[in-house]
């Protein structure tokens, strides 16, 4: 069966959201410790995440929930064309610059000259092309993906794929869908048996969430969004050996910038009634807008969160679940008694599909596409009120 066309599963020019999987080459544990040879490859995990955190102070793509494990990575993501419509031209250029320099004289310095944003900036028809870029979760794995490929080659002295292939998506069609794919997304360290609990569950959404309601701070990874006088970076370029300059480039990569809470550069997980409508972009410099994504609170996200991962599938004893989640679940359309076979069983439900949501939501993005039905409609029917 041929894939679902990148067309139909989200559009860089309307806001849509969509879960991203990428594997390793072959399935081989290249970010975990491989058991053929013993080397530990998990210091990778932070290099993707670190690129990922980069990627959001620049993309107009909010981070919803993430996890890093040792043959593959999730990605839940919204793409934002709201937000990048407000950047300016000059700020469209420099921010493109700032991951991809492109061919110029002076591309060994780290940052884009005034020159070279200008110049690209005065492009109409280039820069309508660079806004849509901006917001394409295709451009976004591939600044993503290729750079870690190369750096995990070049440690490797190896050459050739690093990863699988094209990275799979799939559409999140309602607001059901999404808190599923969440919560598996960030369950899955547990669901591979790599820890036994959120808070243990390092390189996730959650456990970033965790941490910084515990007051947990990192150094931003996060772009600085300043060209280079021209003039600065011909003297430099003038001036400094060519030893130096890689040592300056260098320096540049390492260079962290201030502290910020560690889900700083993640969305926000709650959607707030009292917010201003619009794009609510940010300001921060580390995430592109300050929207939630789920009707509830992020404490009750991770109280629902951590119930969900205490469960075991397959037990005899059905899981009692608390009053106040119940109230959560049938809010969304999850049949509440099923909600633990949907999380850990999401794969077999919606894996097939190019979508996952609710069976009225898939319905429609069937009709909407001029298919019969969509994969998972059918068999994910029972876990789900009001279909």
């Amino acid at each position: 069966m041929p894939r679902t066309p990148r067309a139909e599963q989200f559009n860089p020019h309307q806001v849509c959201i969509v879960h991203l999987v990428q594997r390793c080459v072959r399935r081989a544990y290249l970010t975990g410790v491989d058991e053929t040879t013993g080397k530990d490859y998990s210091h990778r995990r932070e290099w993707i995440r670190c690129r990922m955190e980069r990627l959001a102070s620049v993309f107009g793509i909010d981070v919803l929930t993430y996890a890093i494990l040792s043959n593959h990575l999730h990605l839940v993501a919204r793409n934002r064309p709201d937000v990048v419509c407000e950047w300016s031209d000059q700020e469209v250029a420099l921010r493109w610059l700032r991951i991809f320099p492109g061919q110029r004289i002076d591309e060994h310095l780290a940052e884009p000259t005034t020159n070279s944003v200008d110049t690209l900036a005065n492009d109409v028809e280039r820069i309508q092309i660079i806004r849509s870029r901006l917001s394409d979760p295709s451009w976004f794995m591939k600044a993503l993906c290729e750079p870690i490929a190369r750096l995990a080659n070049f440690q490797d002295k190896a050459t050739g794929h690093f990863w699988e292939g094209r990275f799979k998506a799939q559409a999140i069609t309602d607001d059901a869908g999404l808190l599923a794919c969440s919560m598996y997304v960030d369950l899955n360290p547990i669901r591979a048996a790599l820890a036994s609990s959120p808070e243990e569950s390092i390189h996730t959404s959650a456990y970033d969430r965790i941490k910084a309601l515990e007051g947990s701070m990192i150094q931003s990874a996060a772009v600085e969004l300043v060209a280079i006088e021209t003039e600065e970076a011909g003297r430099i370029h003038r001036t400094l050996t060519p030893e130096q300059l890689r040592e300056r480039k260098a320096e540049a990569k390492k260079k962290r910038g201030p502290s910020i809470f560690r889900d700083a550069w993640l969305a926000p997980l709650e959607l707030s009634e009292q917010a201003k409508p619009g794009a609510q972009t940010s300001r921060s410099g580390v995430r592109a807008s300050d929207k939630g994504f789920l009707w509830m609170k992020l404490i009750d996200y991770l109280k629902l969160l951590k119930w969900t991962g205490q469960q075991r599938i397959g037990s005899l004893v059905k899981p009692i679940i608390p009053k106040d989640l119940e109230q959560i679940l049938r809010k969304v359309g999850v049949d509440e008694k099923m909600w633990c076979d949907l999380v850990w069983n999401f794969k077999k439900y919606f894996g097939r599909g190019s979508a996952a949501g609710s069976p009225k939501s898939l319905r429609e993005l069937a009709q909407k596409r001029n298919r019969k039905f969509a994969p998972g409609q059918n068999s994910s029917a029972a876990c789900f009120t009001g279909i």
